[in-house]
């Protein structure tokens, strides 16, 4: 409080009420005005809260700082310091009960006159006071009042003054302090330190002082310029700030030679600092005519023991006012909650709104913290409208085992839940190619079998020239229509697409049949019409129509269907032409498309862009020729890769093309899953190596990590080396002795060392296991399990402490190369250890260490131990 500027406090034990000093001090009452008018002479503070004054007291002038008495009782007792040195003692509104009322009015003399500068309640002995003063060369600058005192020889009465509250009473003069402290030299600023009720720190002329009051005559300090406006963080009671001109020290009580952060210097001197005494580690400073206050966030600053360099800290600025701020006082119990007040004496009542910092979980849940509060986002389980992130679609295949099962391959579509008509497509064409690819190699390895997995685009290709049309009859019609003479590479085509079996035999019949047990019967209707069967068409529409979920609307079409003409200009196709695209099926729309069309002229049918892809093709291989079929593959190879479509794998096969439809595919959903398990499911080497490829394949291994999938992520990681044996990574890690450094388990590898085998390592579970208790490289003795005193190396079954039961489950599973139970184990701590399958049973009922007089408490400085893996507990 310097010159006419304002200072502003808190009441320590009422949150509604403070207090503003200038040439008087006014105490207020603030309240809520949410749901209430603002009462006649109120000030408003904020757009909730209002301000009412309740008493003035003018009899203390020359007010250069005031400290509010920190005990509830007297609980309006303030201490004034004044610019003669004195500290006087008054009252806002006087308590007659109080036993304390005898306090009012005393005053505190030093022995010379001089400026009092700072004033510091001690915060356990509650009537201890301390005043810090300016320099006089013949007297102390600290000294501290003891205000109950009883020995008080120096106490005489002066004459009667009239108090605030109307009433006099006779002024008692103390003249004899507690402590005197600070001989020749100025105090600054003053702050007691809460770990000890005689530990005082001071802000002098050109250090930082720790004085201890049971030895006066010794003292503590640090030179420096920063020494006003100490103050201790209450959450931490060793961290201490202080400032000079504009810039701020941080320190640390417990390595007190130097700061251990200087903030960044302000272009203006500096006012006023204060620790947030509601939340951990913020701190606030004013300059000198400005209107905002900076916060400094230091919750997170590392415990500055031992480290040169500097800790980090947020800053951030808020401006709780248009108008210059005169000072300011953090709320003592509500949240960030501070009042401001202007030189003219205009206050604000304001919150400092923490930063909110979100947080999305590896399972999709959102949380999000602000201030001492944590929030948690979570989905109406009944709300079905809202689609599934495909993180958790993701998550819910992953637990189904998704892209895993490469027998039959068409299945995952079933595992991802049946819902997706893109991935249906996708398994089924790979399952095709995977089946075709299969047939053709064992008739003639090295042919073709590449040329499936290119897909429709290059098998289309390679056949260019090679087809003839010819006509051929209705079945249930005179009439005849010209198809393309189908080669091998078109029948290949057709049972890519599913059309047609694998064989020579053309037959749909069994696709129909499989469409029919579906239960689509437009689809099966479609295909019939398209090789040229309209009499099997008009048979499945009707059995559509009588079935339990078929649509009677079915009976209708078969009739129209039954009254085909090839006339051009009947009625018939007048009314087909014109009423078909208000059929709601694509499938129905495309029959009477197909039977009105010109010849060569399928537009209708091609470009319905409702029907399925695969159907589309087959149609284009039955009735295009190659220059058509080659210019129409190519126009919608395009178009599958723009959309990122699934069902253009079909035409682009696992190839460079295959993977930039891909790419549009994870683009467009975030689906590294099914793009990971598609790309290897067959694609060449080339395909695999593609950074893309790596890209999705990575991302998804690390996505199974961050789900604690760590089960799936290594069957993953199986599934990957069977289908790609590049990606198999090498031995990172092995068991190296003590002595030479080299492996002990090198001749344990996949290929015999010198041709030793398994069993001499005691590790093929053959009953005859031989032991081996030295390194192979330098044959020193391995060291000895802590609880069976073996040497390790030896079998576990072999040894001693191992039962009937144990040995009965090795020898069941001698398909490994090495069993559990038979693993080196140690604590990387004590360095005790011994076999894996004695470690776990010793655990199991010990948290210390198997070895005698070793005090170490291996399994708890595991932080892993106790973490399970997440497809362990149900979704």
């Amino acid at each position: 409080m310097s010159g006419t500027k304002p200072d502003i406090l808190w009441a320590p034990h009422h949150v509604d009420r403070f207090v503003v000093c200038d040439s008087e001090l006014s105490l207020y009452h603030v309240e809520s005005t949410v749901n209430s008018e603002l009462k006649a002479g109120s000030l408003r503070l904020s757009e909730d809260s209002a301000a009412t004054l309740l008493s003035i007291n003018s009899d203390t002038p020359y007010m250069k700082c005031v400290a509010w008495y920190l005990n509830y009782d007297p609980e309006c007792l303030l201490a004034v310091g004044q610019a003669n040195g004195r500290v006087v003692l008054t009252s806002l509104g006087q308590d007659h009960n109080s036993k304390f009322k005898d306090l009012i009015g005393k005053e505190f003399v030093p022995k010379h006159a001089r400026q009092c500068n700072t004033l510091a309640w001690n915060p356990l002995d509650s009537n201890w006071l301390a005043a810090g003063l300016d320099k006089h060369r013949a007297d102390f600058s600290v000294l501290i009042w003891d205000i109950c005192s009883k020995y008080t020889p120096d106490i005489v009465p002066m004459e009667k003054v009239k108090l605030s509250a109307g009433e006099t009473e006779t002024t008692l003069l103390v003249t004899k302090p507690l402590y005197e402290l600070g001989q020749n030299d100025a105090c600054l600023s003053l702050c007691w330190l809460p770990r000890d009720q005689k530990l005082l720190l001071a802000g002098m002329h050109r250090n930082l002082a720790i004085f201890d009051l049971r030895n006066t005559s010794q003292k503590m300090f640090v030179n420096t310029k920063a020494v006003q406006g100490v103050t201790v963080d209450p959450y931490f009671h060793d961290r201490v700030a202080s400032f000079y001109e504009g810039q701020v020290a941080i320190w640390d009580l417990r390595k007190f030679e130097k700061p251990v952060l200087t903030l960044t210097e302000q272009p203006k001197p500096l006012t006023k600092v204060a620790w947030c005494p509601t939340r951990t580690g913020l701190l606030a400073t004013l300059t000198r005519d400005s209107n905002i206050i900076r916060l400094y966030d230091m919750q997170h600053t590392p415990t500055p023991i031992g480290d040169e360099t500097e800790p980090t800290i947020i800053e951030r600025s808020v401006q709780p006012c248009d108008n210059y701020i005169a000072s300011f006082a953090w709320h003592p119990t509500s949240q960030n909650r501070m009042i401001v007040v202007t030189p003219n004496r205009t206050m604000s009542d304001f919150t400092v709104f923490e930063r909110i910092s979100l947080a999305w979980s590896p399972i999709t849940s959102l949380m999000w913290a602000c201030g001492r509060h944590l929030y948690e986002c979570t989905e109406e389980e009944n709300d079905n409208s809202l689609e599934k992130d495909i993180a958790t679609k993701m998550r819910l295949r992953a637990l189904s085992r998704y892209g895993l099962d490469t027998e039959q391959v068409w299945r995952n579509h079933i595992l991802a839940g049946n819902e997706d008509p893109q991935l249906k497509s996708l398994w089924y064409t790979l399952h095709f190619m995977k089946q075709y690819t299969e047939d053709m190699d064992q008739k003639s390895p090295g042919n073709k079998g590449s040329l499936v997995y290119a897909g429709i685009k290059s098998i289309v290709k390679s056949s260019l020239g090679m087809v003839e049309s010819s006509r051929h009859n209705w079945s249930g019609l005179d009439k005849q229509s010209d198809i393309q003479n189908l080669n091998e590479e078109r029948i290949l085509a057709l049972q890519l697409c599913g059309w047609i079996k694998k064989g020579t035999d053309v037959d749909v019949g069994p696709f129909l049949n499989s469409l029919v047990q579906e239960g689509e019967w437009e689809r099966a209707a479609a295909v019939a019409l398209f090789n040229l069967d309209i009499r099997r068409a008009i048979q499945i529409l009707n059995e559509g129509a009588s079935s339990e979920k078929g649509d009677l609307n079915l009976n209708v079409v078969a009739m129209a269907l039954s009254g085909y003409t090839d006339e051009k200009n009947s009625l018939w196709r007048e009314m087909c032409s014109t009423l078909r695209l208000q059929l709601n099926n694509p499938y129905l729309c495309v029959m009477f498309a197909f039977l009105t069309s010109e010849t060569g002229s399928y537009d209708g049918v091609l470009y319905e862009n409702k029907v399925a892809v695969r159907d589309r093709v087959a149609f284009a291989c039955k009735f295009l020729s190659d220059t058509q079929l080659n210019r129409y593959i190519e126009k919608l190879t395009n178009e599958m890769k723009e959309a990122g479509n699934l069902e253009g794998i079909l035409l682009t096969g696992l190839t460079k093309d295959g993977v930039d439809l891909m790419e549009s595919y994870v683009d467009r959903t975030g689906d590294v899953q099914t793009a990971s398990y598609c790309m290897l499911q067959g694609s060449p080497l080339d395909v695999l190596k593609d950074e893309r490829v790596q890209y999705w394949i990575e991302n998804y291994r690390n996505l199974l990590d961050a789900w604690r999938f760590w089960h799936k992520r290594a069957e993953f990681d199986i599934h990957r080396s069977k289908l790609d044996p590049s990606s198999k990574p090498l031995a990172q890690v092995f068991v190296s002795c003590n002595f030479c450094g080299k492996s002990i388990s090198y001749s344990c590898s996949a290929v015999p060392h010198q041709g030793r085998g398994f069993s001499q390592y005691g590790v093929s579970g053959s009953p005859t296991k031989s032991k081996v208790t030295s390194c192979p490289g330098c044959r020193k003795p391995l060291p000895r399990c802590a609880l069976c005193l073996i040497n390790m190396g030896t079998p576990v079954s072999s040894c001693p402490g191992g039962t009937k039961s144990d040995e009965k489950v090795d020898l069941s599973k001698d398909k490994k190369l090495a069993q559990f139970n038979n693993w080196f184990t140690w604590c990387h701590n004590c360095r005790h250890g011994g076999h894996a399958g004695h470690m776990l049973s010793w655990f199991r009922d010990h948290a210390e260490c198997p070895v005698s007089a070793c005090t170490c408490k291996c399994m708890q400085l595991d932080t892993t131990g106790n973490l399970v893996p997440a497809e362990t507990v149900q979704p």
